[in-house]
């Protein structure tokens, strides 16, 4: 994982591609057009609600993907957190 943390857009990709999801019927789902389904897998970050509503029609809890990321970073010593303890 990088400094930055968990890509969330690249974690929603993932899920749609393994539950075998299309795109347009995800972006149905959302009321959206299909090409904003394609940015929300380019963002790292997302808004909760937004999130929320991915879960729930995915079916998968993306929230504890996130909690899991933010343990793994605490876990890391600060100079690695901070990027300083790259060789």
């Amino acid at each position: 994982m990088s400094e930055e943390g968990l890509h969330i857009g690249q974690v929603i990709r993932r899920v749609v591609t393994q539950k075998g999801i299309k795109v347009p019927w995800l972006a149905q789902q959302l009321g959206c057009h299909r090409n904003n389904v394609y940015l929300i897998f380019s963002r790292q970050w997302i808004d909760t609600n937004t999130l929320m509503k991915l879960a729930q029609i995915l079916g998968h809890d993306f929230f504890a993907d996130l909690s899991r990321s933010y343990r793994e970073q605490q876990e890391q010593p600060e100079e690695y957190i901070n990027g300083m303890g790259e060789s």
